[in-house]
């Protein structure tokens, strides 16, 4: 098959979309595949990219060998705020033995045993909400991450949430300052040392928790967190275990609570919904106690995981997914070459026409039952959390989590959208809506 070099935009549109991409990624990505189709390349040289953007292209690169790709490679800033020996910038054995370490620790029965604790922490958060104006992305990414801490850390280190929430966000804010600012150096007094000091700060918190736990090594009782978890398995050392579990926080919370925003807000703009939200919610949860729910109440809400599909087809946390090629590939009928950034984009694949009839239109209906040819097609284009192997290890809980906070805010309050229209999308590293989720919100009368 004949293949041809990557098309790509002109020096000065170069200038005009790198000014841009940083903050505004989906605007930019939309007109690339317009203009130039489901492949093109930005930048150039040792800065070289490829946007894959169709359905059908990002179906043939999620085909390829995983040693065709490297995640360790020169652009990947992450291992500086979760260590080098975590395995999202782990390759080869390396990036097998870490995660297969961390795999069981989001098995179904696990995942279960979470689930009455979401229930109990979702109420504890809309408990110490007060009637009025509000803004629900804080209140969403504060919940989000206590219930992280909990399942991750385990209920020794609850009482540091508030500390830990701090330290978190420093890495935040600086993975979304301007790559100037990320450019390696020792200096003090920087941004980049004061994500050093809350690293090191975490990992001293880790490290009492990791002699405690290994103190009661013992114990017969399956740990419920996924420290326990890697501290009884034995096959990581003391930095990888530290590593694994500030990836997990680091990097699973913050699109988390992006995600839970965009869905509150589509389910919001979307008349009627959150109504019947609200009564499935009734008709499933009721006023039984958290303890109560398990693996059977989440295959109940139906509409809720049809909402929180259908907010993840539209607004995916990452709106690309970077990896660089180890080979020369063919892909779309275009040669990318080795040694290129190749920057594969569930936005685009979501909002693929090929794909999805009507594609920017908000649609839980599309995912009630679905026939052959249509759950196929979708499998493919809808990917917020890539595929395997080398998918989101924490697909399964955040949807889960996502259900189950969307279906107990609508059971529990009676919440108004302070905007007409579907908000501006913002933020490279996590895609969230711009100003947030304002609401007037009071609890159910």
């Amino acid at each position: 098959m004949t293949t041809h070099p990557l098309p790509r935009p002109g020096l000065r549109d170069h200038v005009r979309l790198f000014r841009r991409i940083t903050h505004e990624p989906e605007p930019v990505l939309e007109e690339l595949r317009e203009r130039f189709g489901s492949v093109c390349q930005i930048g150039a040289g040792p800065a070289r990219g490829a946007v894959v953007g169709s359905a059908t292209a990002v179906g043939e690169l999620l085909k390829r060998p995983v040693e065709d790709f490297r995640w360790g490679h020169k652009f990947n800033v992450l291992g500086f705020i979760v260590g080098q020996g975590s395995m999202i910038v782990s390759d080869g054995a390396d990036h097998r033995r870490r995660r297969g370490a961390v795999q069981p620790a989001f098995g179904r029965r696990r995942l279960q045993g979470w689930i009455p604790m979401i229930v109990e922490r979702t109420d504890a958060a809309i408990a110490n909400l007060d009637d009025g104006t509000d803004d629900l992305y804080p209140f969403g990414r504060d919940l989000v991450f206590d219930v992280a801490v909990r399942a991750f850390f385990g209920e020794a280190l609850a009482d540091h949430i508030p500390e830990l929430s701090r330290r978190f966000e420093t890495s935040q804010a600086y993975l979304e300052s301007s790559a100037l600012r990320q450019i390696p150096h020792p200096f003090p007094f920087t941004a980049r040392a004061r994500v050093r000091a809350d690293r090191a700060a975490i990992d001293r918190l880790l490290d009492g928790e990791i002699r405690r736990l290994r103190a009661d090594a013992s114990a017969e009782e399956e740990p419920g967190d996924v420290l326990g978890t890697l501290v009884r398995d034995g096959s990581l050392s003391d930095d990888e275990i530290r590593d694994q579990v500030v990836t997990l926080i680091g990097a699973g919370y913050h699109t988390t609570a992006a995600s839970l925003a965009w869905t509150l807000t589509r389910a919001l703009l979307e008349p009627g919904t959150w109504g019947a939200l609200r009564s499935e919610a009734d008709e499933v949860l009721g006023e039984a106690d958290p303890t109560a729910f398990d693996a059977d109440s989440l295959a109940r809400l139906d509409l809720a995981d049809r909402v929180v599909r259908e907010a993840l087809r539209l607004h995916p946390a990452g709106v690309v997914s970077p990896r660089e090629s180890a080979v020369d590939m063919e892909i779309a009928g275009h040669t990318i070459p080795a040694k290129t950034l190749v920057l594969w984009s569930p936005h685009l694949a979501g909002r693929d026409p090929d794909v999805w009839p009507d594609p920017l239109r908000f649609d839980p209906d599309r995912w009630r039952s679905p026939n052959e040819d249509q759950r196929r097609a979708g499998d493919a284009a809808w990917v917020p959390f890539g595929r395997p192997p080398r998918n989101c290890i924490g697909f399964a809980f955040a949807h889960m989590e996502l259900v189950f906070i969307l279906a107990r805010l609508a059971q529990r309050l009676d919440v108004t959208l302070v905007r007409a229209d579907v908000p501006r999308p913002y933020g490279m590293v996590v895609n969230r809506p711009d100003g947030g989720v304002p609401v007037t919100v009071r609890a159910r009368r």
